[in-house]
């Protein structure tokens, strides 16, 4: 399955209704390297969809990542498809603008077995159906407008997986998408039995030792650029190696290079398993999602990411330069 860019391609929330409500079987689908908002949205869907009655499997080509397997029915994502899947299932993607970013395992679905659930921009509008709003805070409170359109009751479940996309999304409600709208959603979801301080607890305040350590590494290579307003830092595989951390380790820490004063935009480099990641995150004044395209990546204006080919001193001159054409 590839991309198609058809941008007037826009479904309403009573088309999508009707064919949620029309089909039997459903696959919710994360992305790769997955996190909250993807697996929580996917989860809340799938949670809703089963108490009317309907077939649905969780798919990611990764695993759930350890600070989300509170989640409820997170158990249950796996990363192998039902040999005995009807024909007509439909594939929900949560959270991606591209289809490419679920992996190689869903590429063979047709475009009219797929439902495109997103809040990026730039997305590529790739399903048959494609229910993208840009201006909510996360696909999870995307996936609340579909949930309300179905009648469906929201309860202590789907109430904590869509706390958690929005909480994840927001940086436990500090990024600059913490809208009035995202609170009052918040509010309402902790009155139908979420806990935000469990969230807050096993996303945010829980870390291993040895993620503390490779944050120790991470800051020790530091650099600041462009009178202090650029910083950015790296990480590879051998330090994984000494601090015992994995990938999981490295999640928000570049918001720890973007807190530092007098930085607008920070960078970390993850050069981990024979590729380069990019984390971009930006202060409001400099256009990260404008830049990460440049580089074929995408995201949100504020916080973004991409994948760089070639070597590390490579891939810090093309972010250096993409930042720059942006106006850093």
């Amino acid at each position: 399955m590839t991309a198609t860019h058809n941008l007037s391609a826009i479904a309403t929330t009573d088309d999508v209704v009707a064919e949620l409500r029309a089909r039997s079987a459903f696959v919710t689908v994360s992305h790769v390297k997955p996190d909250g908002d993807t697996i929580g949205a996917g989860l809340a869907l799938g949670i809703a969809l089963k108490r009317f009655g309907k077939r649905v499997h969780y798919f990611c080509q990764d695993a759930v990542p350890r600070n989300l397997r509170f989640l409820p029915d997170s158990g249950l994502v796996s990363s192998r498809l039902p040999a005995d899947l009807p024909a007509d299932a439909l594939f929900v993607f949560c959270d991606m603008s591209d289809p490419a970013r679920a992996g190689d395992a869903v590429a063979h679905v047709a475009r009219e077995n797929v439902l495109d659930i997103d809040h990026h921009l730039g997305n590529s509008r790739f399903g048959k159906l494609n229910y993208v709003v840009e201006t909510e805070c996360s696909t999870g409170a995307v996936v609340m407008h579909l949930l309300r359109g179905l009648g469906a009751p929201i309860d202590a479940d789907v109430a904590t997986c869509v706390l958690a996309t929005i909480m994840t999304d927001t940086g436990g409600f500090m990024h600059s998408n913490t809208s009035p709208e995202a609170l009052e959603l918040a509010a309402e979801l902790m009155r139908c039995g979420a806990s935000k301080e469990r969230i807050t607890e096993e996303i945010f305040l829980r870390k291993r030792v040895a993620a503390t350590k490779l944050l120790g590494e991470i800051i020790e290579r530091m650099h600041f650029d462009h009178d202090g307003r650029y910083c950015y830092s790296y990480v590879d595989d051998a330090m994984l190696a000494r601090t015992g951390a994995d990938g999981e380790d490295i999640e928000d820490t570049v918001n720890v290079l973007r807190g530092q004063d007098g930085v607008e935009v920070a960078a970390l480099f993850k050069a981990i398993d024979g590729e380069i990641r990019v984390s971009l995150r930006s202060n409001g004044r400099v256009n990260v999602q404008a830049a990460a395209r440049r580089l074929g990546g995408g995201g949100h204006f504020r916080a973004a990411g991409l994948t760089c080919n070639g070597t590390l001193q490579e891939a810090f001159q093309a972010v250096d330069a993409a930042l720059l054409a942006e106006g850093l």
